[in-house]
């Protein structure tokens, strides 16, 4: 059994469970062993009523006290009961589980596990899972693994099939050598493999954790550092001088630049116009003027009669670049001739969009991937700008600069200028790292009109009013998010999600609002839809996960509400925070925080105290150790599987040592006892089994 052996081939997966395991891209074995678990748990011993912390999930043994009471909600099914010990009594809630009614008899005793809240004096259990006592007592004392599932799909199925597959397979042979091992400490593969699956306590899975992490930053830094050596030596191959059409368009503008804004302009002008080919990201924190800048560079690429390309993450980011574009060519007179290319336009709207910019007549085309297809030739591109740069990485970015060439072969031509934008807040530190084949700028202040987002942490007992908050914004006409850390109910317990809370939202809030729900599993055509019915107002909620972290610019959206808060690093809830506060309105940001522990909340309330990314960067730098476990991916950064640039940032840095280590020793990487690290990391497979796939990164 190897890394491509088709997972029906594993005993009890039969055509439904492919079925079921393709929706979380398991295809193979290889899929299988990289779907590494999403959290762990373990259960601790039942502790009486009067022992239970608010904030933490603890398990009780207790006895149904009284006839469970159930209320309907609209689509909403509530069932309350009360269960009793002999040192207290706790409240439980659960949601459309009606059964329940029947099964809880009074004074029945079973063993309650779940998220300790309060509500004023009283302590309460929602959704708590509910075991027997020996089967509970069974399952004490271990460290259980918890995968992203999807519906159908239960933990047990995916646990049995990956000790399967763990069982049978053939493990490579180890890739890096010995001395590189034992100077970084590093775990054999195959024992990260067994460990990150199946660990037997916490310092097994932190060393399985390191190893996977290692590999996954190595072979990222070994791309990144070859990649700068092919772009350092590029000459300018349109080499473009500041014309008045800049000029004109920097006078016009009812706003001026700021002093970072300026910098950067004039760090791309001298780029642009020097001697070697640009390869520049601009990193600035949300609402610090980014975008202004980039059409300033694109203005001075078709000022010089070239082509230019601005490639957004999504479709709705992409429509709102191209027609803000329009608008200030309009209002302006800019020399811009834009086309818009996305997947979504028709046959015969993609065949006069490819004529022009084939023949030149577009000389701004703003898209999505649709920029990168076959069928795309490119007259005289000149400026490549992408938006979001860990939405695409590296290899895309480099395909849609090979397409540029492949258009202006003919000519002589060659490689075009690249401009990244992020606002991702990494450490400098980090970036240097990371964008190791960029040169960095940075805008590090905002406009000086930008109302600050008035900020909250509280606990869940705020709910009530924070749904109040939120129908009396709506009702002055302002618009909401909603954030759930997971997508539907079973990829991690005891935190919200987006399918079963936008149902507790539409029985909460008046029946007049409309309330919509977005997630990274839906078609991308619904979720291209939902997005423009968002920007649209027609849609006045929106409970998503953080799919919104980019792609939509909705001015109206005035509250952000994030549940679960503490399952978040501190720099993507700064980032969920940008998507309110880009309009004339007050925002709002709302952290929740089913957690109440002091260290908990006080990492929250850095979030209180500050609106500037860079700096709550460093603040969760600071706060989140090496191999710190948090149940939620940090989607914000760059897309590692395993690896987290904040809670890894130790293991990162060491990657990058060994990375330069090793190319001082053999920059060629020639020698024989490298060979296996360079198949390994250039052949496309499965981190920790095979090789990083640089190819979605």
């Amino acid at each position: 059994m190897n890394q491509n052996t088709p997972i029906i081939e594993l005993k009890g997966v039969g055509e439904k469970s492919k079925e079921l395991f393709s929706r979380i891209d398991v295809a193979t074995v290889g899929d299988l062993l990289s779907h590494y678990p999403r959290d762990y748990e373990t259960f601790a011993p039942p502790v009486p009523v009067k022992e239970t912390v608010p904030g933490e999930i603890c398990a009780v043994y207790c006895s149904v006290a009284g006839i469970p009471s159930q209320k309907k909600i609209r689509s909403l099914t509530v069932l309350n009961v009360l269960v009793r010990d002999i040192s207290g009594g706790l409240q439980l809630t659960f949601f459309n589980m009606p059964f329940l009614k029947k099964t809880l008899k009074p004074g029945g005793y079973y063993v309650f596990r779940g998220l300790v809240q309060t509500r004023g004096t009283a302590k309460i259990m929602e959704q708590p899972k509910i075991y027997g006592l020996e089967d509970y007592h069974r399952q004490c004392g271990q460290l259980m693994p918890k995968y992203a599932l999807t519906k159908g799909l239960t933990n047990q199925a995916v646990l049995k099939a990956v000790r399967q597959a763990l069982d049978g397979f053939a493990y490579e042979e180890e890739f890096y050598p010995r001395k590189l091992l034992e100077r970084y400490d590093l775990v054999s593969v195959r024992e990260a493999l067994c460990r990150v699956h199946f660990p037997t306590d916490y310092e097994s899975l932190k060393k399985a954790r390191k190893r996977l992490a290692f590999d996954e930053f190595f072979g990222f830094i070994l791309m990144l550092r070859r990649n700068k050596e092919l772009v350092q030596g590029l000459g300018n191959s349109y080499p473009m001088l500041e014309t008045a059409d800049t000029v004109r368009f920097l006078e016009q503008l009812p706003f001026p630049l700021t002093n970072a804004q300026k910098r950067v302009w004039s760090e791309l002008r001298e780029d642009m116009a020097g001697a070697h080919c640009m390869n520049r990201l601009i990193q600035g924190d949300v609402g610090s003027g980014k975008t202004i800048v980039a059409v300033l560079a694109l203005l001075m690429c078709a000022a010089n009669g070239c082509q230019g390309a601005l490639m957004a993450p999504t479709e709705v980011l992409a429509k709102q670049h191209y027609e803000g574009i329009c608008a200030y060519t309009r209002q302006y007179h800019l020399i811009f001739k834009p086309v818009l290319l996305v997947g979504s336009m028709t046959a015969a709207q993609k065949r006069e969009a490819y004529a022009q910019i084939s023949s030149g007549e577009a000389n701004l085309i703003v898209g999505t991937h649709a920029l990168i297809q076959s069928k795309v030739s490119y007259h005289k591109l000149a400026l490549v700008v992408t938006d979001e740069q860990h939405r695409f990485g590296v290899r895309q970015r480099e395909s849609l600069a090979g397409k540029a060439e492949q258009g202006t072969a003919a000519s002589g031509e060659g490689h075009p200028h690249v401009l990244v934008m992020s606002a991702t807040p990494i450490p400098r530190t980090l970036a240097i790292i990371l964008y190791g084949d960029l040169s960095v700028s940075v805008i590090d202040e905002l406009p000086a009109d930008r109302l600050p987002v008035k900020n909250c942490v509280v606990n869940t007992a705020y709910r009530p009013k924070a749904y109040s908050f939120i129908a009396k914004e709506a009702a002055a006409g302002r618009q909401a998010y909603v954030i759930c850390a997971q997508v539907e109910a079973g990829e991690l317990e005891d935190v919200e999600n987006v399918v079963e809370y936008t149902g507790k939202l539409r029985a909460e809030l008046p029946e007049s609002l409309q309330i919509a729900y977005l997630h990274g599993k839906m078609h991308p055509a619904d979720k291209n839809r939902i997005m423009e019915e968002f920007a649209a107002h027609n849609i006045d909620v929106l409970v998503s996960t953080t799919v919104i972290e980019v792609g939509i610019n909705v001015p109206n959206a005035t509250v952000m509400m994030v549940e679960n808060a503490e399952r978040f690093g501190l720099a993507q809830l700064h980032q969920l925070r940008g998507r309110v506060g880009r309009g004339e309105h007050q925002s709002y940001c709302i952290f929740v925080s089913s957690n109440e522990k002091k260290e908990t909340m006080e990492r929250l309330d850095i979030l209180n105290h500050s609106n500037d990314g860079f700096y709550i960067a460093a603040q969760d730098l600071k706060l989140r150790g090496p191999g710190e476990l948090l149940g939620v991916r940090q989607s914000g950064d760059l897309a590692f599987q395993i690896g987290d640039v904040y809670a890894d940032a130790a293991v990162l840095q060491k990657a990058a040592g060994a990375v330069d280590a090793l190319l001082r020793e053999d920059a060629e990487l020639a020698k024989e006892e490298h060979q296996p690290m360079i198949r390994h990391f250039v052949s496309g497979g499965k981190p920790g089994i095979n090789s990083i796939d640089f190819r979605t990164i």
